[in-house]
């Protein structure tokens, strides 16, 4: 693929933000956790598509379509 070799600085930018994920999660800081969650899917989808790995690709893309619906939700109740 044309972005080939950005794969390994994006899996450490997913890195940090599964890290910070994490972090938010256990302050308990939801706005934030789904935030840095949905880049850190659609990181780990387009990595799947760049190595043909269909299980990570297909379970990203679950939990990004759930992060999206948290956000809208999020807004709409709290907008």
């Amino acid at each position: 693929m044309m972005f080939a070799r950005f794969e390994q600085p994006l899996k450490w930018l997913a890195f940090g933000l599964g890290l910070g994920s994490a972090i938010a999660v256990v302050q308990g800081w939801q706005l934030a956790a789904m935030l840095l969650s949905l880049p850190f899917c659609l990181i780990w989808i387009y990595c799947g598509w760049l190595r043909n790995e269909p299980q990570l690709k297909y379970i990203n893309m679950m939990f990004a379509a759930l992060y999206v619906y948290g956000l809208v939700r999020y807004f709409l109740i709290n907008g």
